[in-house]
């Protein structure tokens, strides 16, 4: 069996990035990628400007009594200051010429005779943005390969920028194999079962920015497969199913894929998972995931949504270290031959915060998905105290 690590790295390597590019506006910029550099062409702030409401002084002029010589708004352009004199400024007001400091309001006191006295002695930069300091003109503010943030977008229009350049959408196209599969909202015969696998998937391709077509249920039928995927390489970027994937003879989607393209069919060391199937349909990726509801979630979760992600021109720097909690339970019957992906909670425990499992980690029981905050990593063989640290891979409420 392909380890989890060699697994990844196989998709990863075989991923082909979008190149086709467009330009939108920054409100609709948010989780699109960004597909060149943004180079600021102006400093942030743009002049050293006020941190603070206060006054503007010459250190040199001491602690008062000063005359207020001028008042400064934010959005006006100030004299240069008069020497034994200070100015009335405002948070991000221009620092005048002459002045070397703020003085923020509260240590200043306004004396009967319109003079302004402080109860510190000014320190030179005191209360001061400099210009630059947040962003240096010619620098790089954004990276290509960023997946766009409300602060990034913040960002980019604080340098004047009222669209980017991002790649397009990733199209995925996707399809659900067979016969027993009903809709929900509909009567389940004797041997049906609603299609569970819908309903996680779709959303968590639309939550990563894909554009998706949801071509629904296929039959169990070699033809009518062989029909769908064609249709789906001629308008996706990648096609993706859950089950059908294996040698059984209702299940024709390997030999579809086959017969359309090419097809890997893996057995990987993962619990919930194992078998996962990757392949080509024409110039559209294939990823088969496991039918088992939750075999495919976290399959999805730890090797599929990265090979999405770079499909989709994001630029992936390694794995972000896993925040560490307490276990505060036991795990003492591992697997002895594949890692396991425990789904676990984030509670607080006589003050503490620790890691809870669901009582049933069996491979059919999706509501440990949805009762989950995230999943914990083990090694085959690897058994848990009370107390253990662990590394949580954030799902649900955290998003991941």
């Amino acid at each position: 069996m392909l380890t989890v690590d060699q697994a990844r790295d196989w998709l990863l390597q075989r991923a082909r990035p979008l190149t086709t590019t467009e330009t939108v506006p920054l409100l609709q910029a948010l989780g699109r990628v960004l597909a060149v550099p943004l180079v600021a062409s102006l400093d942030v702030p743009p002049q050293d400007n006020s941190a603070m409401d206060g006054y503007a002084v010459r250190c040199a002029d001491g602690s008062g009594p000063l005359p207020i010589s001028q008042r400064i708004p934010a959005g006006t352009q100030p004299a240069a200051l008069q020497a034994g004199s200070v100015a009335r400024i405002f948070t991000g007001a221009p620092i005048p010429a002459g002045a070397d400091a703020v003085v923020m309001q509260e240590m200043a006191e306004l004396q009967p005779d319109g003079q302004v006295a402080f109860s510190q002695s000014p320190r030179p930069g005191q209360n001061i943005r400099r210009a630059g300091e947040d962003i240096r003109c010619g620098s790089e503010a954004l990276s290509a390969g960023q997946q766009l943030s409300a602060a990034h977008l913040g960002l980019a229009a604080s340098i004047g920028v009222a669209e980017l350049t991002v790649f397009r959408p990733l199209r995925v196209a996707v399809f659900f194999t067979g016969d027993e599969l009903v809709e929900p909202g509909q009567a389940l015969a004797a041997g049906q079962i609603y299609n569970s696998n819908r309903y996680w998937l779709v959303p968590e391709l639309m939550r990563l920015g894909c554009e998706v077509t949801d071509l629904g249920i296929v039959p169990d039928s070699l033809s009518r497969t062989r029909e769908i995927l064609q249709d789906a390489a001629a308008l996706a970027d990648v096609i993706m199913t859950c089950g059908g994937v294996s040698v059984g003879e209702e299940d024709h989607v390997k030999a579809a894929v086959e017969a359309e393209g090419s097809l890997d069919l893996w057995k990987i060391a993962i619990k919930p998972g194992k078998p996962l199937a990757c392949g080509r349909v024409g110039q559209a990726g294939f990823i088969g995931l496991p039918g088992n509801p939750v075999s495919g979630f976290v399959t999805y979760q730890v090797l599929v949504k990265p090979y999405l992600q770079r499909c989709a021109g994001l630029l992936l720097e390694g794995d972000v270290a896993a925040a560490q909690y307490p276990a505060g339970f036991a795990w003492e019957r591992p697997d002895a031959r594949r890692e396991e992906f425990l789904r676990v909670k984030l509670v607080q425990q006589d003050g503490q915060w620790q890691l809870q499992r669901y009582p049933n980690q069996g491979s059919g029981v999706l509501t440990s998905c949805a009762w989950a905050d995230g999943l914990v990593r083990l090694a085959a063989g690897q058994q848990v105290q009370p107390g253990d640290l662990l590394g949580l891979l954030p799902i649900g409420r955290f998003g991941y």
